[in-house]
This record gives structure tokens, C-alpha cells and sequence, in this order.
């Protein structure tokens, strides 16, 4: 047994070992999904409030980007602290500074320069992501092994990336009834809530008392599994945060489409639940059908491909029902690939370098999810939705075979076991 896995024994009794372990996932899930809210709530917000502010579309883009943008620069290092300093202190950390930096859109609504106000909150919530996303990870990584890793990482992801949509949903809703300023009160509401349930619950799995590990801030994972991993999420956020989430309100009003009598913030919030739902469902398929397979890249062959026809689907649609068909396909897409990608991750990866090759998987998701809608909105404002849809639907072909390579590479086997 290794000397990390001492460390998650006695961190959690043997007595109660999945007892523990479960109670551990569901802190982090609860948790995350909570402060999740803030990143998502500003998406059907903003865009549409850019006329009334006088933002141009670009700025309005840098502003969605901009904690992904943070995020990049601070990921690493926080992969870093996480193997040098453990989880606890930068799970509750980050999740209080991204509480904080969701208070900043309340003061964005009612303040001067309200765009200043917008792009400094989103700074500082990346700040704050960064730490949660690489030691939400390293968590599930610590208390499962590969019998269970696929399904923990899925649950895991859901909570993360589940909040953050949903924050997109009930924004849209919450400001078709009320307004804007409702809106953003209510996500900082849950952050903070979030906070607290960090604070309370999570306990430390990755170092114990003095031994921790002594690494330089540069330290981060260049390995092929890292590299791999995070071309194929640069991918999926690319196309599903960045493209997907930023551009949706925007296709609503285009093609006049719309649900139950709302106007396009309302109803992107409903065609985003159908993406939110399903793929929640699929986080945790993908990766529980990966663990029993002992095997994780056919599923995450067959999800990517899925979130291709997804958005070819996309680009044609003109009615409620085949836009609704077309998110589903997304939402399949990106939370099949979710819980196997971490795992394949936590597979190839020693246990006391698992805080970097989260922290450098993060940047690659972070380039993606910041360039998305830097790209995407000037670019349909100048060709449209058609040849930027169906460019989002090649990327994931791509990603699949950088895949096949990168697993290739590192094991001498196109399907490695787990």
C-alpha cells in the first residue's frame, strides 16, 4: 500500500471506510454545485443587458471569459498548493472568494462602471474556482481506487459543472419573473451557503500534520495524460461553455424560437436545463459504465462523437422539438465524456501528482470555456450560427483522435484497461 493511501485510510476508518468516502463525495458534490450558481447566473443576464449597458458584443465576451482567463494563470499553482499544503484549506478558501466575487455582480447592477464591476467579480471568482476545481479532484481521486474512480469523478464533475448550469437556468427564470438584481442576490446567497457546507464537512485527504511535500510553484504536470486529458476538455468546454452557453440566447432570437410564451433569456434558460439534465444523468452513467468495463476510452470515443452530432443538429435547427433533440445530444456529450476523462486522469497519474495534473487539465478547460465566447459571438456576429455550429461539431472528432493518440502513446494500447 502506498504512502497516500495510508493517508486516506487514516483519514477515513477502516471500519467506515465507504461510509466515509461517500459522505466525503457528497460534501464536495453539495458544495460545489452551490457556488456553482455564481459562475453560470450572469450567462442569460448579461448578453442581453449589453445593449442597455453599452457594451459591445466583445466586451461582453472578455466579461463572460474573464474567470476563465484568471483561472488559467492561477490553475497550476493551485494544482500545486493542493499537493504541497492538502485539500481542506484551498476548498474553503476558494470557495469564499468566489462567494465574495458573486457579491460583485449585486454592486455591478447599481454602481458606475458597471462593466468594470462585472469583469473584476469575474477575476476574482476564477481566483477562487481555481482552487476548488483542482481540489475537488484530487479528492475524489484520494478516496477511490479504479474500481469506483470513474463513478466518484462523474459525481464530482455533475456538482461542478451541474451548479454552474443551473445557475444559467434559474438566472434566465429568475429574471424573466423578477430582475436582474434578484438574480445575482440569490447566487451569492448559495455561495456563501456553499461556503459554509465546505467549511463543515470536507475533511483532509491528501496530506497529513508537517509531511507534505515540498514543490516549486512552476512544478506542473507536462506528462502525456496530462497533456491528453486536457486537449480533449479544452474541447468540450470549448464547445459546450465557451460556444454553446455564451451564444444560445442570442440563436434564440435569430431563429424566433421560444417556449412557453417567454422571450429568448427565458427560454435559454429552458433549452440549457435540457443540456443540464441530461448530462447530469450522463456524469454519472459514463462513468459508473467505464468502471464496470474496466475500460474508459470507448465510452469517451462514443461520448465525443455524440456531442459532434449534437451540435451539427444545432446548426439546422428551426423548430422547438429538433433544438430540444440537439441540446440533449450536447448535454449526453459532455457529461458522458465528464466522469471516464478524470478517471482516465486518476488512472495514469502517481496519487502525489494528482494536484498538478488536475491544476494543468484545468488550464487546458479554462483556455477552452475563455475562448469560446471571445470567439464565437464576434464571429456569428459577422457569418452566423451555421458555419460556427458546425465548426463546434468537428472539434470533438478532433479531440477523439488526439485521444487515441495521447492513450496510445503512454501505454502501447489504443484501449487500455484500467
Amino acid at each position: 500500500m502506498t504512502e497516500q493511501s495510508n493517508i486516506t485510510d487514516r483519514i477515513l476508518p477502516d471500519d467506515t471506510d465507504k461510509n466515509s468516502q461517500y459522505v466525503v463525495i457528497f460534501a464536495v458534490i453539495v458544495s460545489t454545485f452551490f457556488i456553482g450558481f455564481g459562475g453560470g447566473v450572469i450567462f442569460p443576464i448579461l448578453p442581453n443587458l449589453g445593449v442597455v449597458l453599452g457594451i459591445s458584443p466583445f466586451l461582453v465576451g472578455i466579461i463572460l471569459s474573464a474567470n476563465r482567463f484568471s483561472r488559467m494563470l492561477t490553475n497550476a499553482p493551485a494544482g500545486v498548493l493542493v499537493d504541497r499544503y492538502g485539500t481542506r484549506t484551498p476548498m474553503i478558501v476558494g470557495m469564499f472568494v468566489q462567494a465574495v466575487g458573486t457579491f460583485g455582480y449585486v454592486i455591478a447592477m447599481v454602481a458606475p462602471l458597471p462593466e468594470a464591476w462585472f469583469l473584476s467579480a469575474r477575476i476574482l471568482w476564477g481566483v477562487g474556482s481555481a482552487a476548488v476545481f483542482a481540489t475537488a479532484f484530487v479528492i475524489a481521486a484520494d478516496v477511490s481506487d479504479g474500481s469506483s474512480r470513474g463513478t466518484s469523478m462523474g459525481l464530482i464533475r455533475g456538482g461542478l459543472l451541474f451548479g454552474f448550469p443551473s445557475g444559467v437556468v434559474l438566472g434566465g427564470i429568475i429574471t424573466e419573473f423578477t430582475n436582474e438584481v434578484t438574480a445575482f442576490t440569490v447566487a451569492t446567497v448559495f455561495a456563501f451557503v456553499a461556503s459554509i457546507v465546505a467549511f463543515l464537512l470536507i475533511p483532509e485527504t491528501h496530506v497529513e500534520g508537517e509531511q507534505r511535500q515540498s514543490v516549486k510553484p512552476w512544478d506542473i504536470d507536462t506528462g502525456v495524460p496530462a497533456l491528453t486529458v486536457g486537449t480533449v476538455n479544452f474541447a468540450v468546454f470549448f464547445v459546450y461553455i465557451g460556444a454553446l452557453f455564451a451564444t444560445l440566447v442570442l440563436f434564440l432570437k435569430e431563429r424566433n424560437l421560444g417556449v412557453f410564451g417567454w422571450e429568448a433569456v427565458g427560454s435559454s434558460g429552458i433549452f440549457m436545463a435540457i443540456t443540464v439534465l441530461v448530462a447530469g444523468g450522463f456524469m454519472f452513467l459514463g462513468g459508473y459504465v467505464s468502471d464496470q468495463r474496466q475500460s474508459r476510452v470507448p465510452i469517451l470515443l462514443l461520448f465525443l462523437v455524440v456531442t459532434a452530432a449534437g451540435f451539427v443538429l444545432l446548426a439546422v435547427a428551426n423548430s422547438v422539438a429538433t433544438l430540444a433533440v440537439a441540446c440533449g445530444f450536447v448535454g449526453a456529450g459532455q457529461g458522458g465524456t465528464s466522469g471516464p476523462l478524470m478517471a482516465l486522469l486518476g488512472d495514469l497519474t502517481p496519487n502525489d501528482g494528482m494536484g498538478r495534473a488536475v491544476g494543468t487539465n484545468n488550464v487546458f478547460g479554462d483556455i477552452g470555456g475563455g475562448l469560446g465566447p471571445v470567439i464565437s459571438l464576434p464571429i456569428i456576429d459577422a457569418v452566423g450560427f451555421v458555419p460556427v455550429y458546425l465548426a463546434c461539431g468537428a472539434l470533438p472528432i478532433v479531440a477523439a483522435v488526439v485521444l487515441l493518440a495521447g492513450v496510445y502513446r503512454e501505454t502501447g494500447q489504443f484501449v487500455p484497461s484500467v
